[in-house]
């Protein structure tokens, strides 16, 4: 795993469901299939309400140009449904740093190892604005712009899961599965 990431920030509130991840009506497509799999990229944040976020996560194609996510708490609660961290890793992000994930989002996350849920330990996703370029340095345990910064929580055991590419692969690794 890779211990520094430098990208632009795409930035959501509070209680950003799975449904606003990757709305329902988007749940038609294999994720099997390598050209129907790309539209869960495509239309990775589409539930969002354009109110809220003038920026659109994805402007074209199936990779958004944002690679890390900074939001609130309870971030990926909703339905349990898979996809939704599944679509964030399609879009092409890297890191979704949160003041709190829901048990079962996070679960996901880290069982499959789509991308590094980092935990916020002060302050608020409010410091950075969507479009900021960003450095998280996950042995610091920061983000950081200019002299701006957050911290987060460490990874812990959590980490040996992600680097081994999700559960079953740590399981393999340690003998416990064949």
């Amino acid at each position: 795993m890779l211990d520094i990431f430098k990208g632009k920030v795409f930035v959501v509130g509070d209680n950003t469901d799975t449904d606003q991840i990757i709305p329902a009506k988007h749940l038609v497509y294999s994720m099997k299939h390598p050209e129907e799999r790309l539209n869960y990229g495509k239309y990775a944040l589409s539930g969002l309400m354009e109110e809220e976020h003038k920026v659109p996560f994805i402007s074209s194609g199936y990779e958004s140009e944002y690679s890390i996510i900074i939001a609130g708490e309870n971030f990926g609660c909703g339905s349990s449904r898979e996809q939704a961290p599944a679509s964030l890793m399609i879009a092409g992000v890297k890191v979704v740093l949160a003041k709190s994930f829901a048990r079962i989002f996070y679960r996901n996350v880290i069982d499959v190892a789509y991308f590094i849920p980092l935990q916020l330990k002060e302050g608020n996703n409010e410091v950075f604005k969507t479009g900021d370029t960003v450095v998280v340095d996950i042995k610091q345990g920061t983000v950081t712009k200019e002299e701006k910064h957050l911290s987060f929580y460490q990874l812990g055991e959590a980490k040996d899961i992600l680097e081994a590419g999700g559960i079953f692969a740590f399981a393999r690794e340690n003998n416990w599965i064949k």
